[in-house]
């Protein structure tokens, strides 16, 4: 080959290569040490624009552009606009910038001083980088979260980054830039964030991922949540969201009763629409469709819909109950439908394997399922004291009822609380929680138990604060119900007082989940055993019960069992809590609620007055003498009491107390007292 030929050759193939370089499209990656991949082993491969160059392929350029300790503020320690890192993006030219800064802005040498400052510093880099290429696609990202770990969190950091994360929503409506979520994928996975900051490698590919969807529109296409399937209840009577995923852009139809409702899918690849409040009723059909998928949920039903949550108690199945043999023979009803959440594996006390470990640090808990219509074979296992509520429900109010049961035995009230809330409200019950005292030392004892087999660094486990309300979401966070009913407590028992904190947490993340601040949350007295915080616990719930708004309070300790901590007797449970909704979420005012509730008490004579709502006909179970009531004089030392009603009255007295002062009823961790209104429901453990 001449000298000639060669030359041509080499200069069409450096010809080639100019042209194929340069119709790549660059994307600049522009960021902070979370960009830079600090920490990561391998950063060169492992950091996100590096993940992010392998999703996108050969027809792009990402660059790295990310400094350690960079801020977006100017006046800040270490100003971005400042570094070489940033010359080199506006070198770089990018067609897309990608800006994740804002996390060393919470520093208290920045924010503290230059906050005011920080919209015009971020417009200033944007325009920089319009400059360098009028037509860059510029997204800004909300900034992936810092977790209770870091040693500033409390002195300002998480209060600074909530600040700037509001910034930054503003900044991109004002300038027309896309925004990219960076937070929300991340949040509830506290463990890729080893050092409360930095993620590691599969922290780096979430973001990788995310930031390529919002690049590419691409979502995986048209996604329900797995809690829409053929049999499902839809909430009815009011205007109801369906919510789902698809990709940017895409035309999304949905169709049910009759009518067609469309809109498009959003830049963070979610879609809604609010359809008109549906009747009462069976046989419908949900199709939802985008150009490319079709999704068709056959025999829909609308009717009222409950989540029925807690613990063991809410878990136990029909064939545990006293009645099984009974409730099977007659379950068969198509008005009631099942939604059986059941865990991969019950917190035993046994070791998990490996495999199931890692599954659990990945956020996949529970089983798939699908509604089900209530027959032998559907309910028997699923929660007795839901199914009994169900049924009342759908017998008073002749319509299709749908539950949607979530239940985990031993579970803490903690574990079903938001992550948003708990670091706003109590961010230490998060540190070292198989170490904290916050926890009950059961609960923490049963997860290293479980966990046993792990060398992973943060292993998640079910009873870990806030695991259980963020392993929920993906499945039923955006599907409508009416109400919850709740049976929890045994795992918080042991302190009373945080326990008094955490309960109005867990109502207000279900109702902030639900957007409904007034949704009913009705739950479960713990019930009757010998254990010595029990009596004062079930005290605490029922003043719980009369302040906290739209809370309702079934009482179960007539039901108990002196050693097990799972009596049998749970269709009562679930009928007395059915009372409580018919009364107070249906209007049903003939039917009582409860039995006798303590509003006050006088003394006089030597004896004590209570007065009970929801007193009328005040009696013993039995028949017999009324018992389970002791009073106190100053000294308050308590001796048994006699009681008796007269004329709808109720008189107690003992004759080892001249001056009585104070009354308690029920006041024994495994309780025998009797006391019942006309309805034969039982009064509440109580003092004054």
């Amino acid at each position: 080959m001449s000298s000639l030929k060669r030359i041509c050759i080499l200069a069409l193939f450096l010809m080639v290569s100019v042209w194929s370089y340069a119709d790549k499209i660059k994307v600049a990656c522009i960021g902070n040490s979370v960009t830079y991949g600090y920490l990561l082993p391998e950063r060169e491969i492992n950091a996100y624009p590096s993940q992010l160059q392998k999703m996108l392929g050969d027809e792009y350029e990402v660059g790295n552009f990310g400094k350690s300790g960079a801020t977006l503020l100017n006046k800040g320690h270490r100003p971005y606009m400042q570094q070489q890192e940033y010359k080199d993006a506006i070198a770089f030219g990018g067609d897309i910038a990608i800006i994740h800064l804002g996390l060393n802005d919470t520093d208290p040498r920045n924010w503290p001083n230059y906050s005011e400052d920080f919209e015009k510093d971020y417009y200033a880099l944007i325009d920089s980088i319009k400059e360098a290429n009028p037509k860059c696609k510029v997204w800004i990202c909300r900034m992936s979260p810092i977790t209770d770990k870091h040693w500033r969190f409390k002195s300002g950091t998480r209060d600074w980054y909530r600040q700037i994360q509001t910034h930054i929503e503003d900044i991109a409506k004002i300038k027309g830039v896309g925004l990219i979520d960076l937070q929300a994928p991340l949040y509830d996975l506290p463990n890729l964030l080893p050092d409360a900051l930095h993620p590691d490698t599969t922290g780096a590919k979430i973001i990788a991922e995310t930031v390529y969807s919002a690049i590419t529109g691409n979502y995986g296409g048209l996604k329900m949540s797995p809690v829409y399937s053929d049999n499902m209840v839809l909430q009815h009577n009011i205007p109801l969201e369906i919510k789902g995923i698809a990709n940017i852009g895409d035309e999304v139809t949905v169709k049910i009763a009759g009518e067609k409702y469309q809109t498009k899918c959003g830049e963070n690849g979610k879609w809604c629409v609010t359809i008109k409040p549906l009747k009462a009723g069976t046989g419908y059909t949900l199709s939802v469709s985008t150009k490319d998928k079709s999704l068709t949920y056959a025999n829909v039903a609308a009717g009222e819909v409950w989540l029925c949550s807690g613990q063991s108690n809410m878990a136990f199945m029909i064939w545990e109950g006293a009645t099984a043999k009974e409730d099977v023979e007659n379950a068969t009803n198509s008005n009631i439908r099942l939604f059986n959440m059941k865990p991969a594996h019950e917190t035993n006390d046994v070791e998990w394997d490996v495999t199931f470990l890692d599954s659990l640090n990945r956020m996949d808990y529970y089983k798939p399922t699908e509604w089900q219509i209530c027959n032998k074979e559907t309910v028997n296992s699923f929660s007795a004291i839901a199914y009994h509520f169900g049924r009342v429900l759908a017998d008073s109010l002749d319509i299709p009822v749908g539950l949607i049961c979530n239940a985990i035995g031993g579970s803490a009230a903690e574990s079903w609380i938001s992550r948003e809330i708990i670091e706003e409200k109590i961010p230490d019950i998060l540190k070292d929680w198989t170490k904290n005292d916050m926890v009950q030392d059961w609960v923490r004892g049963r997860a290293e138990r479980n966990c046993n087999k792990s060398s992973v660094a943060g292993q998640r486990h079910p009873y870990e604060p806030t695991y259980l309300y963020a392993v929920n979401q993906p499945i039923i966070g955006g599907f409508t119900v009416k109400g919850i009913i709740w049976y929890q407590g045994e795992s918080n028992a042991h302190n009373i007082e945080l326990h008094e904190q955490l309960f109005p947490m867990v109502i207000e993340s279900w109702r902030k989940q639900q957007n409904n601040p007034d949704m009913p949350f009705y739950f479960v007295q713990l019930s009757s055993i010998n254990r010595p915080s029990w009596c004062n616990f079930r005290n605490s719930q029922r003043i719980m019960s009369e302040t906290l708004h739209n809370v309702g309070m079934a009482v179960s300790s007539d039901k108990g069992d002196v050693t097990n901590v799972h009596p049998i007797h749970k269709k009562e449970i679930g009928e007395r809590l059915a009372r409580v909704a018919l009364n107070k979420s249906y209007g049903m005012n003939d039917i009582i609620p409860s039995g006798p509730m303590f509003k006050c008490v006088t003394f006089g004579n030597g004896a004590a007055f209570p007065s009970f709502e929801y007193g009328k006909g005040l009696h013993a179970a039995d028949g017999g003498e009324i018992i389970g009531f002791e009073i106190a004089g100053e000294d308050k030392i308590f001796y048994p009491a006699k009681a008796e009603v007269k004329k709808d009255k109720l008189k107690v007295w003992s004759k080892e107390v001249k001056e009585p002062q104070y009354i308690r009823y029920g006041w024994q961790p495994y309780t025998e007292a009797n006391l019942v209104n006309k309805e034969g429901l039982p009064a509440s453990t109580f003092k004054n």
